[in-house]
């Protein structure tokens, strides 16, 4: 028998898939690490800010009734929420009013002067909101 000549070998195809996916899958995840970092920045951003507005919010609606935990209220979130110069100078100018309601077992009700302070103090803390 003679060999036949018209047949050809197999042709090697080159094979890109491998490859192909590869860097789909290194695209696909470069994308979402990169929205995953977005979104992360964008929520620890606005966190600050409705932090912020919460403070707000409870030193506002401080319950004057119970004047003792009212001004370590008032104190705690007056030192976080005191930015300007003009508001940490109405701030150094309630503390010493607040002493009298604290360190004591027993203590008075609140006075005009130090809800008036008070007042002047939240609504500049509100104009820098």
């Amino acid at each position: 028998m003679d060999k036949l000549r018209d047949i050809k070998p197999l042709l090697e195809i080159p094979d890109y898939s491998y490859y192909l996916f590869m860097g789909g899958v290194i695209f696909v995840g470069m994308v979402l690490l990169g929205l995953l970092w977005w979104v992360i920045k964008k929520g620890w951003s606005n966190r600050g800010l409705n932090q912020r507005q919460r403070d707000f919010e409870a030193l506002k609606n401080v319950d004057w009734q119970d004047s003792k935990k009212a001004a370590y209220q008032v104190t705690f979130l007056g030192r976080k929420l005191c930015e300007d110069e003009r508001s940490k100078e109405i701030f150094a100018q309630i503390l010493p009013m607040l002493e009298p309601y604290k360190y004591k077992k027993e203590v008075p009700s609140v006075s005009t002067e130090t809800l008036r302070q008070y007042n002047l103090l939240v609504h500049l803390i509100d104009e820098s909101l």
